[in-house]
């Protein structure tokens, strides 16, 4: 139970129900906690930092996609961390577009900030990518993370969007290593300051509804900079100093300067910090940097044993509808997982609601419309049609921001008798499919069943003849010599190999010969006690006693409870 991070207070609690009671289970909670720590203590006994780089130079030796890269201090203490294995590097092939990225999490026992790189798959599920600890917020420290992140994903694979709070070391670092990287800032953490910010202004909902506006209600520039202005100067904000600050940044958070970049539709950085929240529901203030990695790693695999259910699930099945699944809906039930098909359906409801109405245009290959729900007139997106290219956009540029087509085009091309989308408005993350590089599902499986039976029989009779052939040299010196002098040969034509295939294994970080690894300094964080502890060989004062001696050497002796 300790391995699977149970506290151990619970540990008790559920050996004395298995027992019959506490005073059945042999020892005392106190006893048990104090075995649990005394395990814990045994497992880092190196030294915690020095325990975790050992963990994973070991498993990078197991697993070479797994990757890591560690800096040290000036005294050789733990600095900065960061660690990926091989399925995160897939997944961000496939999911890398978008990046969020938070640090306000740091509960361990140093206080480390503790950075999570987090995606959305095609499920719409958190994926990760990466996890770091970081010992400072300066800007060389997250430029450092930013760089090697990226160096263990592929120089050529760089995020559309990366979510982050408002620290501006972070936003020096994205805009140094990801200068073509569209930066966002997290809309929820704006509101949240912008309430500090607003006064007698709180409680107004005509002013709330502009400030939202300006948010995430504008659909260009034009309309953002009315929208604002108008809200400045109907409320005396003009001269306000926080709002001039806010408009500085307007790129980075209003939706009306980011409709051309995808970003999957979400406004803010909510999802990086649910993730935190998934390994801090077991972590502490007095968690160690290694049992922080065995709970990530907990949290990793339940996230992908979740998503290999779905997958199963969406790959067997067709998701249901309140709606006849026919034409343009019967090809979405068939692409998309059932997460996104719930999306899609919910734009197909709306776009049956609305009105297209033809307006002229110079072009006669292109059809222009006109597209409005029929209760809000006002609320109107042009959408233009090429029939003969099946190619359309719409102004609302939603296929561009979150990779699905609108209501809008949606009605436009049901009008137009499409019935299956159009593979150029099929985003293949979204997909059923869309892991099917990663798995190798396009092969068939007689292929892939041959490939494996062959490796397996090669293994097979190399393991029989060199067993032999060491078998056979282990008592003659000369012999062992000839074999190890081949052994080596033979080793370095294959990592020669294996470097021109692109396999070659990810030097290991550290070795006996580097310096020893000490942990970051202890931190007492918020919330923990201040006061001094006792030393344990000091006698504790009991409550009922008698004075035994005389003098500054007094001794309490305690006296017993009549039963």
């Amino acid at each position: 139970m300790t391995e699977a991070h149970v506290p151990p207070s619970v540990q008790f609690r559920v050996a004395a129900a298995g027992a019959g009671g506490d005073s059945f289970v042999g020892h005392t909670k106190r006893d048990h906690i104090n075995y649990v720590n005394r395990l814990k203590m045994k497992s880092i006994e190196g030294g915690d930092a020095a325990t975790l780089i050992n963990l994973m130079t070991s498993r990078q030796a197991e697993e070479p996609g797994f990757f890591f890269r560690v800096q040290f201090d000036e005294k050789g203490r733990l600095s900065n961390l960061f660690w990926r294995d091989a399925m995160m590097r897939d997944d961000y092939l496939l999911y890398g577009d978008l990046l969020i990225f938070d640090t306000t999490y740091r509960t361990n026992r140093y206080n480390l900030i503790c950075g999570a790189f987090v995606g959305i798959n095609n499920h719409w599920s958190n994926v990760m990518f990466g996890c770091a600890f970081v010992s400072n917020e300066k800007e060389e420290s997250f430029e450092w993370l930013f760089k090697v992140f990226n160096e263990s994903m592929g120089e050529d694979v760089r995020p559309v969007s990366i979510f982050t709070d408002q620290d501006q070391a972070i936003a020096n670092a994205i805009e140094t290593v990801y200068p073509q990287t569209r930066h966002r800032l997290c809309q929820w953490h704006i509101q949240q300051n912008a309430i500090s910010h607003f006064g007698k202004l709180k409680g107004d909902r005509p002013f709330q509804n502009l400030f939202n506006k300006c948010l995430h209600g504008c659909y260009n520039e034009a309309e953002f900079e009315q929208t604002w202005h108008k809200m400045l100067s109907d409320y005396g904000l003009v001269n306000h100093n926080w709002f001039k600050r806010l408009y500085k940044h307007r790129a980075k958070w209003s939706t009306a300067f980011n409709n051309q970049f995808f970003s999957a539709g979400i406004l803010s950085s909510q999802r990086s910090e649910s993730t935190n929240h998934a390994m801090g529901f077991q972590a502490s203030k007095t968690t160690s940097v290694t049992e922080f990695f065995g709970i990530f790693e907990n949290t990793v695999k339940r996230w992908r044993g979740e998503e290999e259910r779905k997958e199963f699930n969406g790959i067997k099945s067709t998701p249901s509808s309140v709606y006849p699944l026919v034409d343009l809906l019967l090809h979405a039930s068939q692409v998309y997982t059932s997460e996104l098909f719930r999306v899609f359906e919910k734009e197909f409801a709306l776009a049956m609601g609305t009105r297209a109405v033809i307006l002229p245009i110079d072009d006669p290959q292109v059809l222009l419309y006109r597209v409005y729900p029929a209760a809000q007139e006002e609320d109107n997106h042009h959408v233009t049609y090429d029939c003969k290219n099946q190619l359309t956009e719409c102004t609302c540029r939603n296929f561009q921001v979150k990779g699905m087509l609108c209501s809008h085009i949606i009605r436009i091309l049901h009008m137009h008798s499409v019935f299956e989308i159009p593979e150029r408005y099929i985003l293949r993350r979204w997909t059923k499919f869309s892991k099917t590089i990663v798995w190798e599902r396009f092969l068939p499986s007689d292929v892939r069943r041959n490939a494996a039976h062959d490796a397996i029989n090669w293994r097979r009779s190399m393991l029989t003849a060199m067993n032999y052939l060491i078998s056979k040299c282990q008592s003659v010196s000369d012999a062992r010599a000839v074999v190890d002098k081949l052994f080596i040969k033979a080793n370095e034509e294959i990592q020669l190999l294996f470097s021109k295939l692109n396999m070659e294994e990810e030097e290991p970080t550290v070795d006996g010969s580097e310096p020893p690894i000490l942990d970051p300094v202890r931190c007492t964080t918020k919330g923990r006690s201040q006061r001094k502890k006792r030393n344990m060989g000091t006698r504790k004062k009991a409550k009922k006693g008698s004075e035994v001696g005389t003098g500054d050497s007094t001794m309490y002796v305690a006296v017993p409870r009549l039963i």
